[in-house]
């Protein structure tokens, strides 16, 4: 199998001219700020690799990387593999000790941040980030090796390397290459995905299947030579680049600055958002609708001098994929066609379904799709307990837990690998599913309690036994609240110690002394990417089943109205 980086030299050499990268900026995020051809591309990674090399970076080293997508921090993310290290994903904004156990699991020798993380975690703006409840940890002081981009700030430690200046220190040095099957084992990829302080979860890609991974999407997408991508998101860049098309990087996320991205997907070939980005772009369209015409819709004119509104192709995933939102994306956008991605960090991407075919299912669950080509599946009825899980119960079909493989698995979690343990051979979703007559999947219910906010995985049970031990709490539960785009909110339900409200149907509200406490109390025990969008008080929790567990669908029902949405 060939490494990712080789294949991008490859077309380096076939299309040297063509532009690989477009990064946009400026005040309104329409101007290009920065372009790179594909021979400046290859050029750079190599010498970069070579000066990483040339640093005293060698084959197995794990670089923890916090830059943000463009050029610089893509070409340092090849650089890295190319010299045979693994990129490691970690949010700096994770709560102090969760951080410290992250990079203690993890343990990096290197770590890539740009010049203003560095200030803000532990230079001049630090009290700033502060202000702003962002408790950053004190990067400048991680013993690794530092790498920075941009200009150099107050707080870049002494020593570090600007990573503009990595070429001038190869003067020659080849970065390490090792022997084929070394290299497709390497690991490439550490992203954490949840746990706790004592036990943080990280998924881990090799070369092999990230390779697996980035073919899987060029499926997704059918990418071809010359084609456009206008995202943020690696797994359809990379793709992109490979199949010899401009990877385009808007200047900030999409949700961050959704007219802009809008003005920059507009035209392009395809794309790949979150469902919360897709909610932020179709607001800004039909906003945009309405201004052009006052009674909502376009006139000719007008829409010719807007342009063309949307890609091509428009992926989403990383999240549920709701019917209602691809309704409203192909009402707002109809020369677009939609895709609906479904996987999971362990395995990506794994089925794939259009919108017209997702919308025009007469299913009992959540359409996905077929399995991508390579991509196994089975239903493992032999783990549902009927009596636990009303969902299965009431189906007509046959629903177990979806469990896949194929060449996008990953090697297993950081800590089995580290301990010796043998590499993962399948993923169990923690999906009930089922498999309709033509072959493909349909999602019903959850085999564990899962929470998917943003691009976040959450798992209530981490937190949960944290969350008890908080001053005057006697019961704690994290539900999510579906919204119409697929996300959820995050809704953390507490009982008072003492229990001071009379038994029978519960009862909930906000407001209370007790959750004024909690609220005040959560960012100590909590990642701030689990942290509750509302707290609830209840009366009692409602309980289900055998086991007599919270009832985490009645509390749903119960706390929805209080969290302002509505059940998808």
């Amino acid at each position: 199998m060939t490494h990712l980086v080789d294949e991008l030299l490859d077309v380096a050499r076939s299309a040297p001219e063509v532009v690989a990268l477009r990064w946009f900026g400026g005040r309104a995020g329409a101007r290009v700020r920065e372009e790179v051809t594909f021979a400046g591309l290859a050029e750079r990674v190599e010498r970069a690799a070579a000066g990483l090399w040339a640093c005293g970076m060698t084959p197995g080293d794990r670089v923890l990387f916090s830059i943000r997508p463009r050029p610089e921090g893509v070409i340092l993310c090849l650089a890295v593999l190319h010299a045979g290290g693994a990129v490691v994903f970690v949010d700096p904004g994770s709560t102090p000790e969760l951080f410290a156990a992250r990079i203690t699991a993890a343990r990096p020798r290197w770590a890539a941040t740009e010049a203003l993380l560095y200030a803000a975690s532990s230079g001049p703006l630090r009290a700033v980030a502060r202000s702003r409840g962002l408790l950053l940890p004190d990067y400048g002081r991680l013993p690794v090796r530092h790498l920075y981009t941009g200009s150099w700030l107050p707080g870049v430690p002494r020593g570090a390397r600007r990573v503009a200046s990595l070429g001038r220190a190869a003067q020659g040095v080849a970065a390490g290459r090792g022997t084929s099957q070394e290299r497709e084992d390497r690991e490439a990829l550490v992203v954490f995905t949840s746990g706790t302080t004592s036990d943080p979860k990280a998924v881990v890609h090799t070369t092999r299947t990230l390779s697996g991974m980035l073919s899987l999407f060029a499926q997704v997408g059918d990418l071809k030579l010359g084609q456009r991508a206008h995202t943020d998101q690696m797994f359809l860049g990379l793709p992109a680049l490979l199949a010899g098309g401009t990877w385009e990087i808007p200047a900030k996320a999409p949700k961050d600055a959704p007219e802009a991205f809008a003005r920059g997907v507009a035209g392009a070939d395809s794309s790949f958002l979150v469902p919360a980005d897709v909610t932020a772009l179709l607001d800004v369209l039909e906003a945009r609708s309405t201004a052009a015409s006052p009674d909502g819709g376009v006139p000719a004119a007008a829409e010719a001098a807007v342009g063309p509104a949307g890609p091509a192709v428009l992926a989403v995933g990383a999240a549920p994929v709701t019917v209602a939102l691809l309704e409203r994306g192909r009402r707002v956008l109809p020369g677009t066609r939609w895709l609906a991605v479904y996987g999971a960090t362990e395995i990506l991407p794994a089925a794939v379904t259009g919108a017209d075919e997702k919308i025009a299912a007469a299913a009992d669950g959540d359409l996905v799709g077929r399995p991508l080509d390579g991509i196994g599946a089975r239903i493992d009825t032999t783990v549902v307990d009927l009596d636990e899980t009303p969902v299965a119960r009431e189906s007509a079909h046959e629903v177990g837990e979806l469990v896949l493989t194929g060449p996008s698995l990953m090697a297993g979690y950081l800590s089995d690998l580290d301990a010796g343990r043998p590499p993962a051979t399948e993923h169990r979703t923690g999906d009930l599913a089922y498999e309709d007559a033509a072959g493909r999947i349909v999602l019903v219910g959850r085999n564990r309690d899962m929470i998917i906010r943003g691009t976040v995985n959450i798992y209530p049970g981490l937190f949960e036994p944290r969350l008890r031990d908080l001053p005057g709490v006697a019961d704690a539960v994290l539900v999510g609240v579906p919204v119409p785009d697929g996300d959820e909110r995050v809704v953390l339900v507490v009982t008072a110690a003492g229990g001071a409200w009379a038994a029978g149907d519960p009862r909930v509200r906000t407001g209370t002394d007790l959750t004024r406490t909690v609220a005040d109390q959560v960012t100590r025990v909590l990642d701030h990417g689990a942290l509750p969008d509302l707290v609830v008080e209840a009366s009692h929790l409602p309980v289900a089943g055998r086991s007599r567990k919270p009832d985490r669908r009645a509390l749903v029902s119960l706390v929805s109205p209080l969290a302002g949405t509505v059940r998808a």
